[in-house]
């Protein structure tokens, strides 16, 4: 009987486990309808907000829809020609960027041999090769230009959710009536991802501008497309600043000198600073509710089932699995160590003020 006993937690673990790697292996497999279905969620629960505000105001569904859904069309299009043309022409002149780079790379090198400091030049740009982001800029943007290309699937989905969502709230309401599962936790789901998109979205939007703003004082060519880079990235939780700013920096290095890189520096050091520790911790609140820890590991684990619109949507997806876990007891343990020292001081607090 001990046997048993001790094995059953075991093999209870091992299952999940076991159950857990199948999903994942099946979700990367999946990955391009998994991917457009979850922009089209997400999407779709952030366009929810201006939906419900129109309709509180006597505007009929179908018309607050169309409104909404024409505003994201001429956003996408907008988002198109930006790229399209911008691209198009960066493209082409980027081989000439990436042989400039490494002749400055070169001369770096060069530089600090001259002084008495041994440097292997080959060895060293095998290894660091900064010449090829220029290409790896070039390549992201196209690829980006691939995600543009699905939008039309996303698009369909979207609207379809759209056009479901006073059917999702009544059905949300039977089930509730009729069983004694709550899904309350639902609502705070979508709350929760609403409120952290729009605010992110914001928070990014004015982060992109500023910077466009500020390269075109200093006079960078393609500022649009690093003001836009540093939009999309800023996203990205942790990193995603820091791998805006290196191809912008990289470029005016190029194109205006030693200069050009500080005065690019300075822009994108600012702007990260006071928007990112100062203006979004303001209006986004009480935080994510997610350690930091935890966020870099999500950004980790979804890149790599997801790919780029795993990192983009890592912190919605993980802050919806931990309002999940939240909901049982056998698994709050686990919301627990997601979340932050406040959500383990809440639940140390419990039994105290319990007793």
């Amino acid at each position: 009987m001990e046997t048993k006993k001790t094995t059953r937690p075991s093999l209870h673990i091992i299952s999940i486990f076991a159950s857990l790697v199948i999903i994942t292996a099946g979700v990367m497999y999946a990955q391009s309808f998994v991917n457009s279905m979850l922009l089209a969620i997400f999407l779709s629960i952030v366009c929810a907000q201006p939906i419900i505000w129109m309709q509180k105001r006597k505007v009929p569904s179908g018309i607050a829809i169309l409104i909404v859904l024409l505003g994201i069309v001429a956003i996408f299009i907008g988002f198109a020609d930006i790229i399209g043309n911008s691209v198009s022409s960066f493209s082409k002149d980027a081989q000439i960027y990436e042989q400039r780079l490494e002749q400055i790379w070169v001369g770096v090198m060069q530089f600090f041999n001259e002084r008495g400091i041994d440097i292997s030049t080959d060895r060293l740009t095998e290894i660091i090769a900064p010449g090829k982001v220029m290409g790896y800029t070039a390549g992201a943007l196209g690829q980006l230009g691939g995600i543009m290309s699905n939008l039309f699937t996303i698009f369909f989905l979207m609207l379809f959710l759209l056009m479901e969502l006073d059917s999702f709230s009544i059905k949300t309401r039977a089930i509730a009536a009729n069983s004694n599962v709550s899904i309350n936790y639902l609502n705070s789901i979508g709350k929760s991802i609403r409120h952290y998109l729009s605010i992110k979205t914001v928070t990014s939007f004015l982060t992109g501008l500023v910077i466009w703003i500020g390269l075109l004082i200093i006079g960078v060519d393609y500022a649009i497309i690093w003001a836009l880079i540093a939009f999309l990235l800023n996203f990205i939780p942790n990193i995603g600043s820091i791998m805006a700013a290196v191809p912008a920096v990289l470029f005016a290095l190029i194109q205006l000198g030693a200069g050009g890189a500080f005065w690019t520096i300075i822009i994108f050091v600012s702007v990260n600073m006071i928007v990112g520790n100062l203006v979004e911790p303001k209006i986004m609140g009480k935080g994510l509710g997610l350690s930091t820890f935890i966020v870099f590991v999500a950004l980790i684990f979804w890149g790599f089932v997801l790919g780029t619109v795993g990192m983009f949507l890592s912190v919605p997806l993980t802050m919806a699995i931990k309002i999940m876990l939240e909901q049982k007891p056998s698994t709050k343990w686990l919301a627990v160590f997601l979340g932050t020292d406040e959500d383990a001081k809440l639940m140390l607090k419990g039994p105290q003020e319990a007793s």
